[in-house]
């Protein structure tokens, strides 16, 4: 569905509607209510950054004067435990990523209960109901919140932000089981629901301006992830499916049905002072409704490949190497620029960034940031802030100063 604009509680109604009976039959089971509330926590952090570029736009006017402060993350998150085997969770967000300053208003990011059906030394079974985070690579689930990013942006060949709400979370249910072995721990994480499609989504289409509805359909997530030696190397598996459809208003513009299948490959190699990062994904988009085989029925490729150091105890820096293919068939882009009569650039096909930052942490709940990108290509650039894609640079730079506080 198209995210109205105004406090988008009535896109959650059907979720809150869904936790809050469950919660009520779990309480028949509960503890005291002294006991309750001994359980309850309430968490929040708060996130604002500075963004300078050179060329092109990122969330907001970047290129322009001394920069863009439209990129904040204000979230509020409480958990209640009504029964040993029982969890209750939500959390609201508001975030400005660019765009208007409407676009702030707050959501419900994510809001479930998590019921235990087996929990002892050996394993634990557990289902989830509501709206879940989806276990996409290593920093889906935990992506808005500053202190668990290794820099302000994740790589963004894989972590789209420009069409971060088909991947964010799920409305569902979610079955989770973690076996603990002798030398490791394997978790498996199943949902199926129904996806979230927001306005990035619509942008990304180019559908922003057509009259009509884009409302998300039933989608599945899934993650095996094997946890080596206390956590010294960490490997993942995830794969999805997620879909979409445009019914639309003008007899000019087809109906479009939207289908997208990530499958992502993570590796981790963990020391006291540095660590060592790989993912790999591929990502299959198919547009019914859309002749042009240039963006329909596409496979197209992520990588990156990341280091981070610890020093000082507060201090840590990081080099990667981020690359995005949209279309392996096509990797230079050429043949999509003649499929549009030269109307959108080559370089709108793919992207290779190299990055590097710093973080301090001078108190666990204050964190200074900063990082630089040298990008060639403007596949991930959020077109909402770049409308006219061909008056965007193929090389551009990135400067990004980050503050985050979390309580």
């Amino acid at each position: 569905m198209i995210v109205s604009k105004s406090f988008r509680w009535n896109e959650c109604r059907s979720t809150a509607a869904l936790v809050g009976a469950l919660a009520l039959m779990l309480s028949a089971q509960s503890q005291s209510n002294e006991d309750i509330l001994d359980t309850f926590q309430m968490h929040g952090f708060l996130s604002q950054a500075l963004i300078v570029t050179d060329n092109n736009n990122f969330f907001g006017p970047s290129s322009e004067n001394e920069g863009s402060l439209e990129f904040t993350e204000v979230g509020l998150n409480a958990s209640l435990r009504p029964h040993q085997n029982v969890l209750i969770a939500a959390q609201v967000l508001s975030r400005r990523a660019g765009g208007d300053i409407s676009d702030a208003n707050p959501v419900l990011d994510y809001g479930l209960i998590d019921y235990q059906l087996i929990s002892n030394q050996q394993r634990t079974l557990g289902v989830q109901v509501g709206r879940f985070k989806n276990p996409l690579g290593f920093y889906n689930q935990t992506r808005d919140v500053a202190f668990t990013r290794p820099s302000i942006l994740l790589p963004q060949s894989i972590y789209f932000d420009r069409t971060r709400s088909l991947a964010l979370s799920g409305d569902g249910i979610s079955l989770y089981h973690e076996a603990r072995l002798s030398a490791g721990v394997v978790r498996t994480q199943v949902g199926i629901g129904q996806a979230q499609a927001g306005d990035d989504l619509q942008s990304a289409l180019r559908l922003e301006n057509v009259p009509g509805s884009l409302d998300a359909k039933q989608s599945a997530i899934g993650q095996i992830r094997y946890e080596h030696d206390g956590g010294r190397i960490i490997a993942a598996l995830s794969a999805a499916q997620a879909k979409a459809r445009f019914d639309s208003g003008t007899p000019q513009q087809p109906d479009i049905a939207f289908r997208f299948r990530p499958a992502v490959l993570s590796l981790q190699y963990n020391e006291e002072l540095w660590s060592l990062t790989g993912e790999f994904a591929l990502r299959s988009t198919k547009l019914g409704g859309v002749e042009n085989p240039w963006v329909n029925d596409v496979t197209g490729e992520s990588w990156y490949i990341q280091y981070t150091r610890r020093f000082a105890n507060t201090w840590q820096w990081l080099a990667r190497y981020d690359s995005l293919t949209n279309n392996r068939d096509d990797r230079s882009g050429r043949a999509f620029e003649e499929s549009t009569g030269g109307a959108i650039p080559a370089h709108t096909q793919f992207a290779d960034d190299l990055t590097f930052g710093l973080q301090w942490t001078p108190h666990p709940r204050i964190m200074l940031a900063g990082e630089y990108h040298h990008v060639d290509g403007t596949g991930w650039l959020p077109i909402r802030d770049n409308p006219d894609s061909s008056q965007t640079s193929r090389r551009w730079n990135m400067l990004l100063f980050q503050l985050s506080l979390r309580f």
